[in-house]
């Protein structure tokens, strides 16, 4: 008996999710038992609401066009959690899955996604509910998983933020060296609250070290002060500095904005940290003539779709197709993992771990791959990331100067309950 699927989003999104939502639609339709795949409108908001995007009908050009199509516009994402305390949402979600007659339920998103995903699978089964619920790992921080990289190698969507960061980098180097004698020091802010795989990065950008380049994790522990000393030697040294620090590096109070998980949000805070680092080498007095400029780049972090990384699409898609697979299978109560095989040679393979391993685990960036100095990473990192940047650009499919994205039609399945307002958004 065919049984129908859905596929929700959450968190913050990537280059590469709508690869892993155009992997779960395809894998699809190789399961004679997988009816309609529907689209949770803006996540577990969707299905709440019961706003479920009919995917299974949708044009194959417009399919396609998901693996050149960024971040969540296609079916969207949402930032709402479901909390432990929220029986009559979870009642809520169990009721939609019923009455649309839902198997299988696949959440793409990170650590916390993956908490959801098996609360709902173990409520599922408390109420005799046959549904598989499978995770699809997603996130730019790469802190899914764990600290010896066994559940999970990377995350979907870490590889295409690091390209940004390369080419980010590498331009800043050109503006830096051309406008060093009035703007000597450049300061840019990567995202990375806790963990510092993105701005670890921008090492990728000069792996031979050549360009006047300090590097500042949330781990690296190092004060104010100190950095300020740091950036005075180079500039002595070099007459021109680049500082690349994680917005969760520690200068005190910045007015952070907290989301509904808890997290820090810093890219809706109104003091920045760059901002602070800035002023702060202004008004110390720089060993140069000239002053510490900023730079912030926001979420196009994750939405620049021309820096992806193909290697990250690729793999994205075949984590959305072992998703699907897991769930058609009924392998539900895990999450599509890919692993590295050893040696020197890049090759993954593609498997599963079970939600209960990864829901709300929190990987942190290995402390030996951080240089003695606090200013830089060290060549195991680099043997580590460099292999899933990829070497060229993506080809993205254009229209009078203009990219060609994905646009579903509004086919959404007719609803059967009452509405609801969830328990978060009521008054």
């Amino acid at each position: 008996m065919k049984k129908n699927a859905i596929i929700a989003q959450s968190g913050g999104p990537t280059c590469v999710i709508n690869s892993s939502l155009r992997g779960v639609i395809d894998a699809s339709r190789e399961f004679d038992n997988v009816g309609v795949v529907y689209g949770a409108a803006h996540g577990i908001e969707g299905v709440l609401n019961e706003e479920l995007i009919n995917l299974s009908d949708q044009p194959d050009e417009e399919i396609s066009l998901l693996r050149y199509t960024p971040v969540a516009g296609s079916i969207g994402t949402c930032r709402y959690k479901l909390k432990s305390n929220q029986q009559e949402d979870f009642e809520r979600v169990i009721d939609v899955l019923k009455a649309h007659n839902v198997g299988y339920f696949l959440y793409n998103g990170g650590n916390d996604s993956m908490d959801t995903a098996n609360k709902i699978a173990q409520l599922a089964r408390q109420k005799g509910l046959d549904l598989q619920a499978v995770g699809v790992p997603k996130t730019i921080d790469n802190d899914v998983g764990d600290a010896e990289f066994k559940l999970i190698d990377h995350t979907p969507g870490y590889a295409s933020a690091a390209k940004y960061w390369i080419h980010a980098v590498q331009y800043a180097n050109e503006e830096n060296k051309g406008s060093s004698p009035a703007d000597p020091v450049l300061v840019l802010q990567a995202m990375g609250r806790k963990i510092g795989f993105i701005p670890a990065a921008a090492r990728l950008a000069d792996p031979k070290r050549e360009i006047p380049l300090l590097i500042y994790l949330a781990e690296s522990k190092i004060s104010l002060e100190v950095l300020g000393d740091q950036v005075s030697a180079m500039l002595k040294q070099a007459g021109r500095c680049i500082v690349v620090v994680s917005e969760g590096f520690d200068v005190g109070e910045v007015g952070a904005v907290k989301d509904s998980f808890g997290h820090t949000s810093f890219s809706s805070s109104q003091v920045t940290v760059a901002q602070i680092i800035v002023n702060y080498l202004n008004s110390r007095g720089l060993p140069t003539k000239g002053a510490a400029r900023g730079n912030v780049p926001g979420t196009d972090q994750r939405h620049s779709i021309g820096y992806a990384s193909t290697i990250d699409l690729d793999e994205a898609y075949r984590l959305g197709q072992k998703a699907m697979e897991l769930a058609a299978t009924g392998q539900g109560g895990f999450m599509s993992t890919i692993l590295r095989d050893k040696g020197f040679i890049y090759n993954v393979r593609y498997d599963k771990v079970s939600l209960e391993q990864v829901a709300n685990s929190e990987r942190t960036f290995p402390a030996s791959w951080i240089a003695n100095n606090g200013t830089d990473v060290t060549d195991d990192f680099i043997k580590y990331a460099k292999p899933f940047i990829g070497e060229d650009n993506l080809n993205l499919p254009m229209i009078n100067g203009r990219q060609r994205l994905t646009r579903f039609e509004k086919l959404f399945a007719e609803k059967k309950l009452p509405a609801y307002i969830p328990q978060a958004d009521r008054k």
